[in-house]
């Protein structure tokens, strides 16, 4: 039996619209010194061209790496703190000869085989094989087409394809950056990269410059690295398209660990409040987002339809909302609950928690009272608010015996990861309420190896896919793009510049969460037809079809972006 469905045209978001916000720019300055040493990202690089991908499990998950495992159920699950009296080594540089096969790969021409590589380029080989293929599927099909037309529109690179390539041409020419700090343009005409324009292999010179400083830094070698960095900022803008944008953001987050690992002046920063803070956008800005972006209005559809389903039975409705922000999920759902034919709706009760802006919370409850008198609906709205989330007490949210209590966690269990106590105690507290069903939105990503060039690897190619949803979906909208391009730069920092237990927020994926739910008796509950066909009219009504993808994750929903994952959002039940 189908579910009822809401409707998801007609919100009205515009009662809780106000006032603009503003960011500011971020200066470096960088010294230059020619050093020599080992490479670290390039032997991380220099498998890209064996097709040699991850392997996958029998549940279709990738196997973990030897760096980053889960092996009981318990807190320490999320300890991804490297043994301080473990030694790092360097990986060597490998063989020029080895590294000539992508070229004739593209070329339709089977490569001669290289020595299989050791077990820390797995990460970058999966990132190999998907150039390769695209170099096939863009290249290839070009070439068939030129037979019968003389004029061929190509199709621009995405920003994630435009850092592959930059990878791959590093790869190829590694040698000559050991030996100098410059390298000469690659020939792509001559191979079938014709389809390249001026522009593209630009960005692809600094994107390699960009991976170039994460090596050096990876290395040591810190004044080459300052070298680099130099020309990644003088040839960047948070103002440029959509790669210099990139690369802008993430030069200062390798500035900062420089300085870091030279002992340079560094600010003193809270990054668990800094983190939170750059997350709050102006409500402008933020319906700005809302409306052009498709993650949130894919997962806040997804979500809202769930949680309408699961408390159908009742009249009187007790949200809990972890990371309520302007309440653009919650008018969504009171705008659903509005259209329920079957046992109207009695009262709607809303607790927000919150432990960063209080001022937020309460201007967003006020808006939210104001918009339900506009519905009718009868509305209590009250936010616990604590210092720690480790204060949460079951008696804060004041639960009666006859409503129906649904949760939502919007990206909020990530910035409690690196305090297990705290997360421990959020999920004692509500298995105790035991609400009728819990939607988790988070990240679905992995960031967290204690090996900085695989942090710098995942978190550059996930950001690249990012940054260019943005371009597609806000390219006009620049003073919205730019708040949230600050916001996604103060994440970079939060991954690329910071260490152990300086970082704010860990970003694990749904495989990583199933088991860590499992600890508190929860068990998982797939979305209906309803909510699958709530996210893919959002992406429909976009425009975004064929780049914007809803997948399934055994129970659980993907959202990516051109092939990348971005979110997982997972519906769940206490036993």
């Amino acid at each position: 039996m189908v579910s009822e469905r809401f409707s998801p045209t007609g919100f009205n978001l515009n009662g809780i619209l106000d006032g603009y916000g503003s960011i500011q720019e971020e200066h470096v300055e960088f010294r230059v010194e020619d050093t020599t040493n080992t490479s670290t990202i390039t032997k991380f690089l220099g498998d890209m061209n064996n097709n040699n991908p991850i392997p996958y499990n029998e549940k279709n998950e990738p196997q973990q790496h030897d760096d980053f495992k889960f092996d009981n159920l318990v807190l320490e699950e999320f300890s991804f703190y490297p043994d301080p009296h473990q030694k790092t080594q360097p990986l060597l540089l490998p063989q020029k000869n080895n590294n000539q096969s992508l070229v004739r790969k593209i070329s339709s021409v089977e490569p001669p085989r290289s020595p299989p590589p050791p077990p820390s380029w797995e990460l970058l080989c999966s990132y190999g094989s998907r150039i390769q293929r695209l170099g096939r599927r863009n290249l290839s099909g070009a070439s068939e087409e030129a037979k019968t037309s003389t004029s061929i529109s190509p199709q621009k690179l995405s920003t994630e394809e435009i850092v592959r390539l930059a990878g791959t041409r590093y790869v190829q020419y590694s040698s000559q950056w050991q030996d100098n700090w410059f390298m000469p343009m690659h020939p792509y005409a001559q191979i079938g990269f014709m389809i390249l324009s001026e522009e593209e292999n630009r960005d692809i010179d600094l994107a390699q410059f960009l991976l170039a400083s994460a090596d050096k830094i990876g290395c040591q070698q810190f004044e080459r690295a300052n070298s680099l960095l130099l020309q990644c900022q003088w040839n960047s803008s948070n103002l440029g398209n959509t790669v210099q944008r990139l690369v802008f953001h993430f030069s200062c987050a390798l500035k900062e660990r420089l300085n870091r690992e030279i002992g340079g002046m560094v600010l003193e920063r809270n990054s668990q409040r800094e983190l939170v803070e750059a997350m709050q956008m102006d409500h402008n800005s933020a319906i700005a987002c809302h409306q052009k972006l498709p993650f949130n209005q894919v997962m806040q559809f997804v979500g809202v339809q769930a949680l309408v389903e699961h408390v159908a039975s009742k009249t009187k409705i007790h949200l809990i909302d972890l990371g309520l922000g302007y309440g653009l999920m919650a008018t969504v759902l009171m705008q659903a609950l509005a259209e329920r034919s079957e046992k109207p709706v009695e009262l709607v009760k809303i607790t927000a928690v919150g432990c960063g802006s209080k001022r937020v919370l309460d201007e967003a409850g006020r808006r939210l009272v104001s918009f339900a008198k506009s519905l009718k609906f009868r509305i209590l709205f009250k936010t616990v608010f604590v210092e720690d989330i480790t204060e949460l007490r079951e008696d804060h949210f004041e639960i009666e015996n006859d409503e129906a209590v649904a949760v939502y966690s919007p990206n909020t269990l990530r910035i409690l990861v690196p305090s297990p106590d705290s997360l421990d105690n959020l999920m004692r507290v509500l298995r105790k309420i035991k609400p009728a069903i819990m939607v988790v939105v988070e990240i679905e990503a992995n960031h967290n190896s204690p090996l900085f060039v695989n942090r710098f690897i995942e978190s550059l190619f996930f950001f690249s896919a990012y940054f260019d949803c943005i371009e597609t979906c806000l390219n006009q909208e620049n003073e919205c793009r730019m708040r949230l391009e600050a916001i996604l730069s103060e994440a970079i920092r939060n991954i690329v510049a910071l260490d152990d237990k300086e970082r704010a927020a860990r970003n694990v994926k749904i495989h990583v969460w199933r088991r860590f739910f499992a600890r508190f008796r929860m068990f998982e509950t797939e979305f209906s037809e309803s909510s699958v066909y709530q996210g893919n009219l959002v992406i429909k009504k976009l425009g975004l079809s064929n780049i914007c993808t809803l997948d399934k994750n055994g129970k659980s929903l993907i959202i990516g972006w051109k092939g990348t994952p971005i979110h997982s959002i997972s519906a769940w039940k206490f036993l």
